[in-house]
């Protein structure tokens, strides 16, 4: 039986997703994962939307009690890629897609992203002066240039706009176009579009720019290509490097004062509400730690990077046996509080985000949804 929305003021799916797109842009996401609206029609109607970091089937059940028809789940309920979408194969996917209740899931975009998880997170140590631990560079981005004439402009920025190209931000389908000329020599078994075989040619053309993820640049590609007129269109890929300082995954900073171990401690188990933490390095250490860095989620492989930009002290949600024990011997202090535990914390500033532009819709924490370990 699907869920509709309750009567009242709704709002439209599709701009609910838009808005989080506009908090954390899906290309700010690693390249691995698998962010956006999962399940669900975009022309739905929403009048309660409610927030959790796992979407389990505990609280798939609140939802479904709580008459709720949108989930926003931090983790991707659908991450790698499944063949068939059962009730006994994929439980949870099937039972809400069958409630009619829509899952989206911003994971590290919402990580990267200015004011998101990260910086969430390194409000509970109030750092200042704070940066990324890890910017995103090149890797992630390039920009791609094509020739073309003036006729097959639609049709090809159309293609390039649909496998994946001209998103920056909040903003879709952005492209830049500049006029010139362009000239060539065919040889003599070319079949040009303009001109002819053994002869120079020049032509005016259009100079067509777009960025695109550097994991969608071959299909942009081979999408320009197929709508080209051209026999052989010339296509240029450029790697980007980011501008932008406020976004990555992590984020370092200065205490307001310098401050104990045991004082940042403290500090983390109020704000957080953990009983107990688990400590790499001298909890009792009376040395003051002046740079502190953080990471959401599972970013043990970060100390690194966090102590090269000079943290002696790192909150991050679990690291694995070996990274622990490299970074106490370093003489970083560590802090895990939980894998989900680091990134509860930006539900509610999340929720609040979204009720502000759509102030129509309810947006409510799940009671059910917690870490899946604890410290007894």
């Amino acid at each position: 039986m699907l869920n509709h929305a309750q009567k009242g003021k709704t709002v439209k799916l599709r701009d609910i997703c838009q808005t989080l797109q506009d908090i954390a842009p899906l290309n700010l996401a690693a390249d691995w994962d698998n962010v956006g609206l999962l399940i669900g029609a975009e022309n739905s109607k929403v009048s309660r939307a409610m927030l959790c970091i796992d979407l389990t089937p505990a609280v798939l059940k609140e939802a479904i009690a709580r008459k709720v028809q949108m989930i926003i789940a931090y983790h991707p309920v659908i991450f790698k890629p499944v063949s068939r979408i059962t009730a006994e194969t994929a439980p949870v996917i099937f039972a809400a897609a069958n409630r009619g209740i829509s899952v989206y899931c911003p994971h590290t975009a919402l990580d990267a992203t200015d004011g998101g998880t990260n910086d969430v997170l390194a409000d509970t140590l109030d750092l200042r002066d704070r940066k990324p631990i890890e910017d995103i560079f090149a890797a992630d981005e390039c920009k791609i240039v094509v020739f073309l004439p003036d006729r097959d402009v639609s049709r090809v920025t159309n293609a390039a706009f649909s496998a994946g190209a001209g998103t920056i931000g909040g903003y879709n389908e952005c492209a830049f176009l500049g006029m010139g000329i362009g000239q060539f020599f065919g040889g003599a078994d070319t079949k040009p579009t303009v001109g002819a075989p053994s002869e120079k040619t020049a032509v005016e053309e259009v100079r067509l720019e777009m960025v695109a993820p550097r994991k969608k640049i071959a299909a942009v590609a081979a999408a320009i290509r197929s709508a080209h007129s051209y026999e052989e269109p010339a296509v240029d890929i450029y790697p980007l490097i980011a501008s932008s300082t406020t976004v990555g995954q992590g984020r370092v900073g200065k205490l307001p004062r310098a401050i104990t171990v045991a004082t940042l401690i403290a500090k983390i188990r109020k704000t957080l509400g953990v009983d107990k933490v688990l400590v790499a390095g001298d909890p009792k250490s009376k040395a003051k730690i002046e740079i502190a860095a953080v990471a959401a989620g599972s970013c043990g492989a970060m100390w690194k990077s966090a102590a090269a930009a000079g943290a002696t002290f790192y909150l991050t949600g679990e690291m694995r046996h070996h990274e622990a024990l490299a970074a106490a011997t370093a003489g970083l202090i560590c802090v895990c509080v939980g894998h989900s535990n680091s990134e509860r914390i930006a539900l509610a500033q999340l929720a609040a985000r979204v009720k502000s532009v759509h102030p129509q819709l309810e947006t409510i924490l799940s009671k059910t949804d917690r870490d899946p370990l604890q410290i007894v």
